[in-house]
Formats: structure tokens, C-alpha cells, sequence
């Protein structure tokens, strides 16, 4: 399974605001600029991360995008599933699949082994939160970045 950047941006842009932001929102051109993605794209995967209810924004020159629920409620599954539709290895192996669609299905025995790997790999990714990510960055020393909009100089 390789994931799509839509999933790999989309995960470093909700670690990027649970980090750096907390409760605050965060503007899209300081997510860009600090994970180095284009902001036309994250806009593109907001759009799907605000469907699944993983974000929310606001509007306004103090606006922009903030988690919809707390980081610890928030699991590296849900992120995934909300930008890749699901993360099966195979396709083969999803419950989307229709029985027309392989000829073997039922009777082949790597499709067996595709589910369970496919559900081993949700299982993992179910018991990793956004909390989880910022407490691993904090270990790694990654440097959180102030706001810069509330900084007033006298």
C-alpha cells in the first residue's frame, strides 16, 4: 500500500495545527510554509478533513483552521480514512469490493491474507492519536512555532 500525499499532507497539516496552533486557529500559509506543502493543496484537503468533522474553520483576519475535537480524539486512522476513503492494501481485500469484480473472490487465499494485513494496519493506526504525534515531536525537540498575529511590541 503506498498512501497518497492527500493522506501524508493531510497528517502533517493536523499534527502541524494541534502542535503549533492548540486551541488557536491556524492559517493555511503558516501550515504551508512550516511543512513546506502549496497552499492551494491543503485548502484542496481541508475541504475533505472539514466533511469528515476532523476540522473546522473560521472566517476573518483572526480566522482560519483549528481541530474540530481534541487532539486525543482524534486517531491517525480517522485522518486517513477521511482522505484515502479507506486503507486497504488491496483493493481486493475492501468491503466496497463487489463479488463481479475478481474471479477469484471467495477462493483465493491472498485475499485472506490482504484483510487481516489490511485490518492489522487499521488496528495500528486506530491506536495512534494526534496527541500521540504531538508528544512524539515534543520527544524529537521539534521547536513549536509562536503566533505571530498576537505579538504586540512597545
Amino acid at each position: 500500500m503506498k498512501l497518497s500525499t492527500k493522506s501524508r499532507y493531510g497528517l502533517r497539516a493536523i499534527f502541524d495545527i494541534a502542535y503549533n496552533a492548540g486551541n488557536l486557529p491556524a492559517q493555511v500559509q503558516d501550515i504551508s510554509r512550516r511543512q513546506g506543502i502549496s497552499p492551494r493543496y491543503l485548502e484542496q484537503i481541508f475541504q475533505g478533513l472539514k466533511r469528515a468533522g476532523i476540522l473546522k474553520s473560521k472566517r476573518g483576519p483572526q480566522g482560519g483552521y483549528c481541530l474540530a475535537k481534541k487532539p486525543e480524539d482524534i486517531t491517525v486512522a480517522e485522518v486517513l480514512v477521511a482522505t484515502e476513503r479507506d486503507i486497504n492494501l488491496v483493493e481486493c481485500a475492501g468491503k466496497r469490493q463487489k463479488k463481479s469484480d475478481c474471479c477469484f473472490n471467495g477462493s483465493c487465499v491472498t485475499q485472506d491474507l490482504w484483510c487481516e494485513a489490511s485490518n492489522q494496519l487499521l488496528t495500528y493506526f486506530s491506536g495512534i492519536t494526534v496527541k500521540d504525534m504531538c508528544d512524539r515531536g515534543q520527544a524529537k525537540g521539534i521547536k513549536r512555532e509562536q503566533d505571530h498575529r498576537f505579538m504586540y511590541f512597545i
